[in-house]
């Protein structure tokens, strides 16, 4: 699949007259093979089929798009690529071109690197709610066990067992694994007892699109460091209150290098935070809004 300029390329394998999508989930990704390999695996699991997955694409190379092409036809769900050239990290951006692309009026926001359990889409749109938006967690895996994982691992639920994580090298902190409880009401419990305050987590939260539109999606300017939060604060500055998921809904995130992490991409993202939430804004500066023709 060839790339052209700087245009985004989305394809499906699947028309608009199939059945009414519950969530459109949008991860991104940006060469990421192995790791995007073995998350289809993971949404290919899901104890529903009714949830586009759109994967939002921030400039990687063929190799990406040739996998997706490879298992669109065997996925049972509607498939989406979204691209954009490679122009430094932009994840904002392409975030942004994955919600003017998505069908569904519910959205669900994760990462190419981030495995969800078989009861992942089921959670956030089982706990959705009018005025709210959902705050999950993650557990994450130390790059042993990450380099050990196999979609049979996946498909056969060891990845999400903290038994076999220990085994096969994952340190053994009780309080880290409680988010890998299966047991919604022990779960429900945890999130209640919770210090950790509702925010939007990029890995693992979700919204009603006409929201993430009426604040204008994600701001452009901010590179990583904490970004999504920022997000989640002008939904809160909208009147959306974030609900707790840390616990229900349950994903494992694969361990992996950060070169685009700086001192420098922190400070100006916590910058735009403090005034966001100072001042109390709505919307992105440098939001969707730039992208609707």
């Amino acid at each position: 699949m060839q790339k052209q300029n700087d245009d985004t390329l989305s394809k499906t394998n699947d028309s608009s007259d199939g059945p009414e999508l519950a969530a459109s989930v949008i991860i991104t990704t940006y060469n990421s093979v192995r790791a995007l390999g073995l998350v289809l695996d993971g949404y290919s699991a899901q104890d529903r089929t009714d949830f586009e997955l759109i994967v939002a694409d921030d400039g990687s190379s063929d190799e990406t798009a040739t996998l997706i092409e490879q298992r669109r036809s065997s996925l049972p769900f509607r498939l989406v690529h979204v691209w954009q050239a490679d122009d430094g990290f932009q994840k904002c951006r392409i975030l942004n071109k994955a919600i003017l692309a998505s069908s569904a009026d519910y959205l669900i926001i994760s990462d190419g690197d981030c495995i969800p359990r078989n009861d992942f889409v089921s959670t956030h749109i089982n706990f959705r709610e009018p005025g709210r938006y959902l705050s999950g967690g993650l557990f994450r895996l130390n790059q042993t066990v990450t380099d050990k994982v196999t979609s049979e691992d996946i498909f056969n639920g060891n990845v999400f067992d903290f038994a076999w994580l220990k085994s096969s090298g994952q340190k053994n902190k009780w309080r880290k694994k409680l988010k890998l409880t299966k047991s919604q009401f022990k779960a429900k419990i945890l999130e209640m007892l919770s210090p950790a305050p509702g925010s939007w987590n990029g890995a693992n939260s979700s919204c009603w699109k006409a929201d993430a539109i009426k604040v204008n999606g994600f701001d452009e300017r901010l590179r990583y460091g904490a970004l999504d939060r920022e997000f989640g604060l002008r939904l809160v500055n909208l009147g959306r209150q974030p609900k707790k998921v840390r616990y229900s809904a349950c994903a494992v995130h694969l361990e992996h290098g950060r070169g685009y992490n700086t001192k420098t991409g922190w400070e100006f993202n916590r910058a735009v935070r403090k005034k966001v939430e100072k001042e109390k804004i709505v919307r992105a500066e440098l939001g969707l809004d730039q992208h609707v023709k």
